[in-house]
C-alpha cells in the first residue's frame, strides 16, 4: 500500500515551507513516527514524521518552496525493514562456518605480520610528539607509512637540520600547533526562518523610533536567595532555579506601574494588554526564537522556572509549535550567557520594548558610602519612542532593579512589607 506523506500545517497564518533537511535518503526503508524530514516555515522549523513504516520515494528537493498540504513522499507499506541484527549474527555464523582450518606456521606467520604492520611500541612513544603537517599525513596515508617508518628512512642528519633545531624558539618546537593557510570559502543558504528574522530586524530599525536605556542591578540578593534555597527547590520541583524566572516575574510586577511599556501600536490605536505574555529569546542552530510564556502576571517563579525551561527545550528540539511562538506583549533577551557586558537589543514587533540582560560581573560599587565588591548586572531597555516616554521607560527600569534588589517585593506586589503592614 503507497501512502502519502503531506505537509501539515504550521499556524493559520503560514500557507508555504521550505523543506530544509531530509533525514533520511531517497528509497530508505523507515519505521513507523520515524522523523524523515525537517521544514522550515519563517516562524520555526518542524518535523515530519512517518505515519506509517515502509520504503521511502522522496517528491520535493531540499530548499523547495512546498505549499502546506503538498505531499513531499510516499511510503510503501509492502516493504518491511530487514532484521538487521539477525541477519548480521547470520552472517557471522556462516562466515564462521566457512572459514577454513590454519596450520600452527600460518597462525605464527599472520601474527608476525600483524606485529609488523603495528610497529615497535618503544618507537612509537619516542616519536608520538613529532609535529605532522596535513600535506605530509595524506602522502603517509597514500603510501602507508607511519612516523616512524619516515624517521627511519631518514639517511642522515646534516648541519641544516641541527641549525633549525638550535636557531627555532622553544616554545615552537611542539607545544605551539601550527594551523594550515587556506582560502577556502563555505556557502550554504540562508533558512526560512533566518531570512525572515533578517528581513524583520530591518523593518524595525526603519519603522519604529528605537531608543535604550541603561541600568545596573545588584544580583547579590538574588544569588544569595538562589544559593539558599537551591537544594530544597530542587528536591521540591524536580529541576534547577535560575535567573530568567525573578527577571520575568520581575517584568510583570513591573508593569503595573508602567503599564505603557507592555503596549503596542495598531494603526491609529495604542492598544494596553491588561496581561503580561513574556518572550524568552531562545538562540537554536537555526536561528532566534521567541516562546512565549503567557499571563506571567499571575505565575508563580517556579511555574515560570518550568515553562521556561520547556519552551527551551522544545524550541532547541524543533517540537515547539506556531502557536507557543506566537504573540506576547514584551521580550526578554539574555545575552550574558554569551558573555556579553553591554548591548542594545533590538524590539521584537508588534511589542513596543525589549529587555536586555548581560553578564554578572564582580565590581567595586559604594553602598552606604563604603566601597564593596558586589556582583553587578548591566539591564538594557530598548523601547519604541513613538508611544513609550523616557519617564516610563527610566521608571520601567528603575522598578525592575527595585524589585530585584529586593525579591520579597515580588511577592508583595512591588511594594514594601513596611507599608503593606502600616497600610501606607
Amino acid at each position: 500500500m503507497i501512502i502519502e506523506i503531506k505537509v501539515p500545517s504550521p499556524g493559520e497564518s503560514i500557507t508555504e515551507v521550505e523543506i530544509g533537511s531530509w533525514l533520511v535518503e531517497d528509497g530508505a526503508v523507515v519505521a513507523k513516527d520515524q522523523e524523515i524530514a525537517e521544514v522550515e516555515s519563517d516562524k520555526a522549523t518542524l518535523t515530519i514524521v512517518a505515519s506509517e513504516g515502509g520504503k521511502i520515494e522522496i517528491k520535493a528537493e531540499e530548499g523547495e518552496a512546498v505549499e502546506v498540504g503538498a505531499v513531499v513522499c510516499t511510503i510503501d507499506t509492502s516493504v518491511e525493514a530487514p532484521a538487521a541484527e539477525s541477519s548480521q549474527s547470520q552472517s557471522q555464523s556462516q562466515s564462521t562456518d566457512k572459514e577454513p582450518a590454519t596450520s600452527t606456521k600460518d597462525q605464527e606467520s599472520s601474527i608476525k605480520d600483524q606485529e609488523s604492520s603495528i610497529g615497535d611500541p618503544v618507537s612509537s612513544t619516542e616519536n608520538d610528539k613529532v609535529k605532522v603537517t596535513s600535506v605530509a599525513k595524506e602522502m603517509m596515508k597514500e603510501h602507508g607509512l607511519s612516523v616512524d617508518d619516515v624517521i627511519n628512512g631518514l639517511k642522515r642528519l646534516g648541519k641544516k637540520e641541527v641549525e633549525a633545531v638550535v636557531n627555532a624558539p622553544q616554545a615552537t618546537a611542539a607545544t605551539i600547533p601550527q594551523k594550515e593557510a587556506t582560502r577556502d570559502e563555505k556557502r550554504e543558504r540562508m533558512s526560512s526562518l533566518r531570512r525572515k528574522l533578517s528581513a524583520r530586524l530591518v523593518s524595525v530599525k526603519n519603522e519604529t523610533a528605537m531608543l535604550t536605556t541603561f541600568n545596573e542591578i545588584d544580583m547579590s540578593y538574588v544569588m544569595d536567595m538562589r544559593k539558599k534555597y537551591q537544594p530544597k527547590f530542587v528536591d521540591t520541583h524536580g529541576f534547577k532555579l535560575g535567573f530568567m524566572s525573578f527577571f520575568t516575574k520581575a517584568v510583570a510586577t513591573a508593569m503595573d506601574f508602567h503599564p505603557m511599556v507592555n503596549a503596542q501600536i495598531d494603526g491609529e490605536e495604542i492598544v494596553m494588554p491588561q496581561f503580561v505574555d513574556v518572550g524568552i529569546a531562545v538562540s537554536t542552530p537555526k536561528g532566534l526564537m521567541v516562546p512565549i510564556v503567557r499571563n506571567a502576571e499571575s505565575k508563580t517563579i517556579p511555574a515560570i522556572e518550568l515553562e521556561i525551561k520547556e519552551l527551551a527545550e522544545k524550541a532547541r528540539n524543533k517540537k515547539i509549535s506556531v502557536e507557543e511562538l506566537t504573540g506576547g506583549t514584551f521580550t526578554i533577551t539574555n545575552g550574558g550567557v554569551f558573555g556579553s557586558l553591554l548591548s542594545t537589543p533590538i524590539i521584537n514587533p508588534p511589542q513596543s520594548a525589549i529587555l536586555g540582560m548581560h553578564n554578572i560581573v564582580e565590581r567595586p560599587v559604594a553602598v552606604n558610602g563604603q566601597v564593596v565588591i558586589r556582583p553587578m548586572m548591566y539591564v538594557a531597555l530598548s523601547y519604541d519612542h513613538r508611544i513609550i516616554d523616557g519617564k516610563d521607560s527610566v521608571g520601567f527600569l528603575v522598578k525592575l532593579k527595585e524589585l530585584l534588589e529586593n525579591p520579597e517585593r515580588l511577592f508583595t506586589g512591588g511594594k514594601d512589607a513596611g507599608e503593606l503592614m502600616l497600610v501606607i
